[in-house]
């Protein structure tokens, strides 16, 4: 006899060496994620600087060349107004034309303020502010002011040539202010552009790189992780549709790898234990067939033992009742009575013979189950007991059973042997047998209830055990091989069978049977008295 083979206990198989010094899974995430980080880092820090360029140049032109380029205009006309106003009041002598010099004199500050904040940060036009206010100052001092002065003293006023040319000073001035302000606008503008220009080159620098990250990254992943995957995908499926002799190799990540030598080494122990199920499998083929010819040998002896041996003591009991009847009046008591006992030992022989026969044949020699109304069965059984019933005087009472699945005959033999037990093994009274059925779970519960003289607890065991009896064939017929039958009936079904030995006085016999669709159409039993199978009662 083969000896069954030691399996080694198995742990996690170590990771092959050429799979521990590549990069892992998760090394490469993050390497991938620190770019991915970084270059998104990179592109804002690079947006965000174009953006606050492009803040900065807009706020220069429109927050402070804008309003200076307005608010020189307003200076011009303020200077303007103050000479023709000074011009009318030296032609007419009227205080009323001081009232525009003076007015023009006040928004020429206002405006010059504001043009001095806008230009703070740019000197060419503090310069050209600073010439336009000298050239205004020298005009007031060498023309504005000796003119009022001489007018309201009534001294003649200087010339009005001089006033001219210092005021011409004072519009070349502000002409150089607006023309240099102007230029400052344009180039303003121009850098307004290339902020704007620089903004959109890097947003497309910074998307351009993020592309680039992203298609390196899938094709990285395609690369290392996807195409390594596939090929692991496919050499698996080899191995599942039966090649086993296929080896499982594939390059990658250390966990594509680790998991490619982990199916691998699964493989080779599928391998070894279909070998040993191979090996176990000839073994049980071999017994296989000896438990075929080994039937075959039993089928052979059954069918001697039915009839072959039977013809014997067929014999053996005819010849003895003729010798009986034939020689009658020459036998005596002695030899009558010898004749007796060897015709009730042919009789109980063949009985002994038919219940071997059908205790053998049970769960062998089997027809389809079908659904069958338990009721029906009871009642079969009763009717095949009629005449002991009756003999006895027993009552036979049959609460509504539940659908079974079975063989009718089979599970008919089981109401039957256990009804009879009841009635044979009775006490003084009158037999009361009450048959009944519980459902719990997923299966049913019946019980065959009597009065009769009961079995002792400790023989509860015992009673389903073949030819084991616990009364003389003297006091109670029999052959004991009835509740062995039904214990392999029940078995043969899929339930259990036991005595109920806190049930007293009298006997309680409890079966289960598996419970079964009510639904499905339920076969009546066509069981008659003429077929029911033999009574084997204990």
């Amino acid at each position: 006899m083969n000896e069954s083979p030691v399996v080694e206990s198995v742990g996690v198989p170590p990771v092959p060496e050429v799979a521990q010094g590549r990069w892992s899974l998760r090394q490469r995430w993050v390497a991938a994620s620190v770019v991915v980080v970084l270059v998104l880092i990179g592109s804002i820090v690079g947006v965000a600087i174009a953006i606050a360029d492009l803040s900065t140049a807009r706020a220069r032109l429109l927050d402070r060349i804008g309003p200076a380029v307005v608010t020189t205009q307003r200076l011009e006309t303020a200077a303007v107004d103050q000479e023709t106003g000074l011009r009318g009041f030296v032609l007419s002598r009227r205080d009323e034309f001081l009232i525009p010099y003076g007015d023009g004199f006040a928004r020429y500050r206002a405006a010059r303020d504001l043009v001095a904040g806008a230009v703070t940060d740019i000197p060419h036009l503090g310069e050209d502010l600073a010439g336009v206010d000298r050239a205004l100052n020298r005009w007031r001092a060498d023309y504005a002011d000796p003119a009022i002065a001489a007018v309201g003293s009534g001294a003649p006023v200087p010339t009005a040539e001089t006033g001219r040319q210092r005021f011409d000073d004072v519009r070349a001035a502000l002409s150089r202010l607006v023309g240099d302000i102007e230029v400052t606008r344009a180039e303003a503008r121009g850098a307004l552009n290339d902020s704007a220009s620089r903004l959109a080159l890097t947003c497309v620098i910074a998307l351009s790189t993020l592309l680039v990250v992203v298609v390196g990254a899938v094709i990285s992943f395609t690369t290392t992780v996807v195409r390594p995957l596939s090929r692991l995908t496919d050499q698996v499926r080899r191995v599942a549709d039966g090649q086993f002799g296929h080896e499982v190799t594939v390059a990658g990540p250390r966990e594509i790898a680790s998991l490619g030598h982990d199916v691998d080494a699964m493989r080779r122990r599928i391998v070894d234990e279909l070998d040993q199920a191979n090996e176990r499998n000839s073994v049980l083929d071999a017994t296989r067939r000896e438990l075929e010819r080994s039937n075959a040998e039993l089928e052979q002896f059954a069918y001697i033992a039915s009839h072959d041996l039977q013809e014997p003591l067929r014999k053996v009991a005819s010849f003895c009742q003729l010798l009986e009847r034939r020689y009658a009046d020459k036998l005596d008591d002695n030899a009558r009575q010898y004749i007796g006992f060897a015709v009730d030992g042919a009789k109980r022989m063949q009985g002994l013979i038919n219940d071997l026969l059908a205790f053998s044949r049970v769960g062998r020699h089997t027809t389809k189950h079908r659904d069958l109304d338990a009721t029906t069965l009871a009642t079969q059984a009763t009717r095949n007991l009629a005449d002991s019933i009756e003999n006895a005087g027993a009552t036979v009472t049959i609460d509504p059973l539940p659908t079974i699945r079975g063989e009718s005959p089979l599970l008919t033999s089981v109401f039957q042997n256990l009804i009879g037990n009841a009635v044979k093994f009775r006490g003084t009274t009158a037999p009361e047998v009450h048959l009944s059925a519980t459902r719990e779970a997923d299966h049913w519960t019946f019980s065959v209830t009597d009065n009769g003289i009961g079995i002792d607890p400790q023989f509860a065991d015992r009673v389903f055990a073949i030819f084991q009896r616990l009364h003389t064939k003297e006091t109670y017929p029999g052959t004991g091989i009835g509740l062995a039958m039904c214990r392999k009936i029940i078995e043969h079904h899929g339930g259990t069978i036991h005595l109920d030995t806190a049930h007293t006085p009298g006997t309680r016999m409890v079966f289960t049977l598996p419970a079964v669709d009510t639904s499905s159409t339920v076969e009546q039993p066509t069981t008659d008295p003429e077929t029911a199978p033999p009574d084997t009662a204990t």
